[in-house]
């Protein structure tokens, strides 16, 4: 093999690499902020701890939708007071003020960042995908919990207040609904 022949397949060799580490490096990354809180990333929890303390956290609300997103969305209180480790129960509205059938999924992040880690939902809308028939109107739950171990953390013991927010973006339809929703003369076709 000549020297042009290995420079070559050397550059390919990396090539490949490169390529390789940029499809890992997206579902890394998930995976880290999941598992640290990096970024305001919620952790998940099964149910909330066995210990409540006397200290409070202000829990606000916030809400957003996609440019092109047709639905209306916001929060149905703007701010709560709950006790770290208790289980608390918030609720957001969405309106599909539209004359077709819209599906939507909703990203989330905490702010501060500090926060994130310590911040568990036990059930949210945002773990599923919400489907809105025209003109439908519904209120979706996220039950969470500030985890105790948050006052133990050199940033996280000076947390008073959490933000929550949502941003929905539009998906397309499951193939069963987009069979439901596309107008009678166009299923005939």
């Amino acid at each position: 093999m000549n020297k042009q022949n290995k420079t070559a397949l050397y550059l390919a060799g990396v090539a490949v690499t490169m390529v390789s580490l940029s499809f890992a490096a997206v579902p890394f990354y998930s995976w880290f902020c999941q598992v640290t809180g990096f970024g305001g990333t919620t952790g998940v929890a099964e149910a909330a701890p066995d210990v409540i303390l006397d200290r409070t956290v202000v829990v606000k609300f916030d809400a957003n939708v996609e440019r092109g997103m047709p639905w209306e969305f916001h929060p149905v209180q703007r701010e709560m007071t709950v006790r770290i480790g208790e289980n608390a129960l918030a609720f957001y509205e969405a309106y599909n003020p539209t004359d077709r059938v819209v599906a939507g999924t909703a990203s989330f992040n905490v702010a501060p960042d500090a926060a994130g880690g310590y911040f568990d939902k036990i059930a949210c809308f945002c773990f599923t995908e919400q489907i809105l028939q025209p003109g439908e109107r519904v209120q979706m739950p996220v039950s969470f919990f500030v985890d105790p171990d948050m006052v133990n953390d050199p940033e996280g013991n000076f947390v008073h207040e959490i933000t929550l927010s949502y941003t929905f973006f539009e998906t397309p339809l499951p193939e069963e609904q987009a069979a439901l929703a596309a107008p009678a003369d166009e299923a005939v076709n």
